[in-house]
């Protein structure tokens, strides 16, 4: 019993402090060769606008620019209701 209240209280310890700071690690480490890859691809500093893009290309205010107007459809003609069942209703009190 108490080898295993040992083995629990030493895996609480490994997966609170230890394993987050091995993580941090290990992402920290990926990021900055992303990083490396994407400066050695295309030529800039990480974390830039891809493929030089404009930064400011802010329309002036008050103006608005629609990429996309979807197409309008045409108005459904009901259907006629034909009737349903006549149900009688009691009130019960």
């Amino acid at each position: 019993m108490v080898t295993f209240v040992i083995t629990l209280l030493l895996i609480a310890f490994v997966v609170r402090y230890v394993l987050p700071a091995v993580l941090r690690f290990f992402v920290a480490s990926f990021v900055q060769k992303q990083a490396r890859k994407y400066t050695e691809q295309f030529g800039g500093t990480p974390f830039e606008a891809p493929f030089n893009a404009p930064t400011a290309s802010r329309q002036p205010e008050g103006e608005v620019h629609v990429d996309f107007i979807p197409p309008k459809e045409k108005p459904r003609k009901p259907r006629e209701f034909k009737g349903g069942e006549y149900v009688d209703f009691e009130e019960v009190k």
